[in-house]
Parts: structure tokens; sequence; C-alpha cells
């Protein structure tokens, strides 16, 4: 199983950027998928999450209203939209596969994650 992780880069406080994570090796619809950003010193947090038909989401406080995560089953890929970006939202992003169906907030509920990608928001 490969995550590939991509979109991520520079970008000034007000701007978007949107990330993708493609995925290989197993049947994609049948996994829920979520997003994880960390920065150095400080644990992995959750960002969104998204079921396996894409119909219920899921998003941490401090992004609601900002990011929308999809996802494109034929296309094996999850997105996350991220709007209104904030130098707080610098960090290395993760992308990550969900065996079972649950709260899709922990990280213990994925069994495989992507390389990350990073985001820096400049003020």
């Amino acid at each position: 199983v490969q995550l590939q992780a991509s979109g991520g880069g520079l970008v000034q406080a007000g701007g978007s950027l949107r990330l993708s994570c493609a995925a290989s090796g197993r049947t994609f619809s049948s996994y829920g998928m979520g997003w994880f950003r960390q920065v150095p010193g400080k644990e992995r947090e959750f960002v969104a999450a998204i079921s396996r038909s894409g119909g219920s989401t899921i998003y941490a406080d401090s992004v609601k209203g900002r990011f929308t995560i999809s996802r494109d089953n034929a296309k094996n890929t999850v997105y996350l939209q991220m709007n209104s970006l904030k130098p707080e939202d610098t960090a290395v992003y993760y992308c990550a596969s969900a065996p079972w169906s649950g709260s899709y907030t922990y990280p213990l509920e994925y069994d495989y994650w992507g390389q990350g990608t990073l985001v820096t928001v400049s003020s």
C-alpha cells in the first residue's frame, strides 16, 4: 500500500492550497481517509477525515469552515482544499487510510500513512 501526498508549498496568509493524496495497492473505496498535520516537537494533530463513500466528513475545530476534504474513488485520490490559510497552519501534512469505521480522529485508527507534504504559511 502506498499513499503519495503532494501539493504543499509556501503561501501567504489568506491564500489557498490544495493537497492531494494518491493511493495504490488496496481498494481505495473500502477505507476512510484522513489528513493530519505535525510541527516539530508536537504530536500529530487531526485535521479532517472522510468516510469510504465520501458521504460523511469531519473537521478539527481549528480548520472548520476553511478546509474541505473530498475524495474521488475513481481516481483513488483524496484532497484537502485549504483556504484562508493562517501562519499557524504551517506544518507537515500527512494523509492516511483507516481500515475500520470509527471516529477517524485518532492516529491509531489509521494503518498506512503517506510521506507528508510541507505547508508553510507566511505572515
